[in-house]
């Protein structure tokens, strides 16, 4: 899952993007609320961190604007501020989730699973593709009870199709979801990571459709 992180401080943007990435997601960075909102507004992220007070453009001008031009990713506010009028203009302006700082690094990742499980459709923590399991709260994948051992984009590839199961992902949707915005998708990466994934959970889960794309779905018996 790819996310952008939306924060002037430095050192807490450099730390966010290390825990998440960690966490198993994509991650770009924007310092400033113009880069923010310009980011945000074209690139297909499936959640975004995003603090209030940004230079150039505060957070609840940027998220209006996104909710204004269709924008509907999750966001989730990072700010100093506790008072219950500003929380209600992050509300009121399109927000998700809410959290003051300072806050323990672990919820962020806590949060951000959840709000980007709900709006792929799952109410419950656990995704399930007949024996195959994956644990949003925890990040772990298992199959028949047993974890495996994925590679960090491995995991990315394969969270992404299990947040979407039974339906055509395209080459194009893995670019934009999978990777940041600065990896170069080769021709070959994506084939040879998913024959990776393969081996490790058996070939009949992931089902290439030609010309289209890949999809997930529990084996045939």
């Amino acid at each position: 899952m790819r996310v952008l992180i939306v924060e002037d401080e430095a050192a807490l943007a450099s730390r966010l993007q290390q825990v998440l990435e960690t966490a198993g997601f994509a991650v770009d960075v924007a310092h400033d609320g113009e880069d923010g909102w310009h980011l945000g507004d074209t690139e297909p992220y499936d959640a975004v961190v995003l603090d209030l007070g940004l230079p150039r453009i505060d957070g609840v001008t940027i998220l209006g604007r996104w909710r204004e031009a269709g924008r509907t990713m999750p966001v989730l506010i990072l700010t100093a501020r506790s008072r219950w009028s500003e929380k209600m203009a992050g509300f009121n302006a399109g927000a998700d989730d809410y959290l003051v700082k300072p806050f323990e690094m672990e919820e962020v990742v806590y949060r951000l699973r959840a709000l980007i499980r709900r709006a792929s459709g799952h109410a419950q923590p656990e995704l399930t593709c007949g024996a195959l399991r994956l644990d949003t709260n925890s990040g772990r994948i298992s199959l028949d009870g047993v974890p495996i051992q994925l590679t960090a984009q491995e995991f990315r590839i394969l969270s992404y199709l299990m947040h979407h199961p039974d339906q055509i992902v395209s080459r194009t949707e893995f670019a934009e979801h999978v990777y940041d915005r600065h990896f170069d998708l080769d021709s070959n990466s994506l084939e040879v990571l998913l024959g990776r994934i393969r081996k490790k959970i058996g070939a009949g889960y992931i089902q290439t459709v030609r010309g289209q794309g890949y999809k997930l779905a529990e084996p045939e018996a």
